[in-house]
């Protein structure tokens, strides 16, 4: 619900703040004194178009302030956009708007966009006013609060809805498949053939590449090898002359320790450098190819490369291209049959959807005979005796069928005997369209309702039993919900566990508008000026008097 409401330079109000309690809140104020204001600045709050014309005359912006106790869908919301709210907390929302026309939100203090603010509106306040075109107004929502008001399960016909899309999706890709991948046939066949001539190898090109380095290094470092080979083998090679010094040495290395030293590293040096004429001719043996090889592996792999630049992949994703292209084509032979299973399952899933949106079109019937006979019930004393009311359940264009079913859900109305029915907004003038809309929300109750309500001069052109009837059940209305009426009548004003007075002052400089909530002698009083005018007789603080008692 509405806790608190802080204004500071809107129009004519240049500082306000009020506080709001729970049930029945009027207001009310001799014509012109600012009540709109006081809706355009709570709208404001809500996301309304945040217009320069606001700002007070002499003010550099306009700040309005909403305070909530905040209803579960709200903290949801709020939530899901990344606002923590802990339980408990009130819900504070402000809005800006500069003399440029700039505006800016805040939440909580946390800076929210204005788009935010129109999500959350809804589920806070729901304003109805002379020329009202929202909330009972809007077709769009008819079916939402019929099935509320019903208590209509729409779960089966959602699980059913969701099956059905399921096997839509899928037998619409199935044929798209079949129907793009016909189209490829000859492609298709032409490509597999040719991966499966060239039947290429999971690192087939990486292997290719390794050899023919090590083949194109062999011939580079061949005449290094021979070269090499030339200095240790041979008879003048180093390790014959290594041998010839060993022998020389071993029959003198006993006339001295230094030759016997000299002998050993000659030894080792013998050792060692026939060591190296091994390895040297190992790698002579690893590193001989035939010419041939090279050129087969530097073909291979052009092949290999050629193919794979073809298809725009890389080389070593040719092996599962090819087995990609196979499946393809075993997929298009075979589709028909797979198409059919899935037009089989389409007709079995649409089957269970008809059936569950045909019980639920049944439960909207019978609610919403419940509620034809609930809202007349409260036209006759809302001087609407004429009127008659219908809600319509059809089943609606199949491109509106839903998890919530088939049906269309509209309330109509019919204003005179005789007269066809037609959409609520369309004939109703705006007196009546208040009245209906407050016989429909007597009817639903507490669905569909935001925490707040307010009623723009609901009684506007009505007097005596019918304001009186208006006051009864907008205050049986505030036994479920806040409720704030803007009201010119007495009997409405009597109504109220709060009473605010809206009344403009000016003291020749500059007019201000404010607002006070009256005492049980100012409500007397402001009653009695609504009954008789600006001069208050005793028969009007009489009559007042009894209002209020009777309330």
């Amino acid at each position: 619900m509405l806790t608190g409401l802080s204004i500071r330079d809107v129009v004519l109000i240049e500082a306000l703040d009020l506080e709001f309690h729970e049930g029945l809140g009027v207001l009310t104020g001799e014509t012109g004194a600012g009540k709109s204001i006081l809706l355009d600045a709570l709208g404001l709050a809500l996301g309304g178009r945040g217009d320069s014309a606001l700002v007070r005359h002499g003010a550099v912006q306009a700040i309005v302030t909403a305070s909530f106790d905040p209803p579960a869908p709200v903290l949801a919301l709020l939530d899901e956009n990344g606002f923590a709210i802990e339980p408990g907390e009130p819900l504070v929302v402000r809005r800006i708007v500069k003399r440029d026309g700039g505006s800016r939100g805040f939440v909580n203090d946390q800076p929210v966009s204005a788009g935010l603010l129109r999500e959350m509106a809804p589920h806070l306040v729901e304003i109805h006013g002379q020329h009202d075109d929202r909330g009972l107004l809007s077709p769009a929502g008819h079916r939402a609060l019929l099935d509320s008001f019903g208590r209509v399960d729409t779960a089966p016909t959602a699980a059913a809805w969701e099956t059905l899309r399921a096997a839509d999706a899928a037998l619409a890709a199935a044929r798209a498949e079949i129907e793009t991948a016909a189209r490829d046939r000859e492609w298709l066949e032409h490509a597999a053939a040719e991966l499966t001539a060239l039947a290429p190898e999971a690192g087939e090109e990486e292997a290719l590449a390794d050899r023919r380095r090590t083949m194109q290094r062999a011939e580079k470092i061949a005449d290094d090898l021979e070269a090499i080979d030339a200095h240790l083998e041979g008879s003048d090679g180093g390790l014959a002359k290594l041998r010839q010094a060993a022998r020389v040495l071993e029959r003198i290395a006993g006339d001295h320790e230094a030759l016997t030293d000299a002998l050993a590293a000659v030894d080792r040096a013998v050792i060692e450098a026939a060591l190296a004429e091994e390895r040297l001719r190992d790698a002579r043996t690893a590193l001989t190819h035939d010419p041939r090889a090279l050129e087969d592996d530097e073909a291979r792999l052009f092949e290999l490369r050629a193919m794979a630049r073809k298809h725009r992949v890389q080389p070593d994703q040719l092996v599962a291209l090819a087995e990609d292209l196979r499946t393809r084509l075993g997929r298009l032979d075979a589709g028909e049959g797979g198409v059919a299973q899935l037009s089989a399952a389409v007709a079995a899933a649409r089957r269970d959807y008809d059936a569950a949106a045909a019980a639920v079109s049944a439960q909207r019937t019978a609610a919403a005979a419940r509620l034809d006979a609930a809202v007349a019930d409260e036209l006759a004393p809302l001087k609407l005796d004429a009127a008659r009311f219908r809600t319509v359940v059809a089943v609606g264009a199949q491109d509106g069928w839903s998890a919530a079913g088939k049906d269309r859900v509209e309330f109509e109305i019919s204003t005179n005997p005789g007269a066809p029915f037609a959409p609520l907004v369309k004939i109703a003038s705006g007196g009546e369209l208040s009245r209906f809309i407050l016989a429909m929300k007597v009817a639903l109750a507490e669905e569909g309702s935001a925490a707040t309500m307010v009623f723009d001069e609901i009684d506007r052109g009505v007097g005596g039993a019918v304001a009186s009837a208006i006051g009864e059940r907008l205050a049986r209305l505030a036994e479920r919900t806040q409720l704030l009426v803007v009201t010119h009548s007495p009997q409405v004003a009597a109504r109220g566990r709060q009473h605010l007075l809206i009344a403009k002052a000016h003291d020749g400089i500059v007019t201000r508008t404010g607002v006070r909530t009256l005492g049980e002698d100012e409500r007397r009083e402001e009653i009695a000026r609504m009954l008789s005018g600006a001069s208050i007789t005793p028969e009007a603080r009489a009559q007042a008097e009894r209002l209020l008692e009777t309330a």
